[in-house]
């Protein structure tokens, strides 16, 4: 450093500022979480009108409702709520409708859609 007590040559460390940006990037990864969290709650609690303004929000960054109607019930993919009986066979094991949808964000699941399976009379 030269006596003025700047550094001409640049020379001076870039780890203060890595760490000053990976503290802000988890700061901010942090507040995102919270947020979306917050956004999941007020879904549950919200009229339709506004649940589809909320998901379409949290659609634009990333996180997307998973919804399992049809799909075949996966216990580690689905929360079983309740079950409805059937003589259809071919409606047997299937989700026949979602209570409570749940959330992914990017892939990653932050909640399991809460669901009632269809299941023999």
């Amino acid at each position: 450093m030269s006596a003025s007590g700047t550094d001409p040559a640049g020379l001076t460390s870039d780890a203060g500022v890595e760490t000053i940006a990976d503290e802000l990037l988890d700061q901010a990864l942090a507040e995102r979480r919270a947020l979306v969290q917050l956004c999941l709650y007020a879904l549950d609690r919200a009229s339709s009108g506004v649940v589809q303004r909320i998901e379409e929000g949290l659609s634009s960054i990333g996180v997307v409702a998973v919804r399992a109607d049809g799909q075949r019930f996966d216990p580690a993919q689905h929360e079983a709520a309740g079950t409805v009986p059937t003589d259809d066979v071919s409606l047997l094991g299937l989700v026949a409708e979602t209570e409570v949808p749940g959330f992914c964000d990017r892939g990653r699941v932050l909640r399991a859609p809460i669901v009632t399976v269809y299941t023999p009379r």
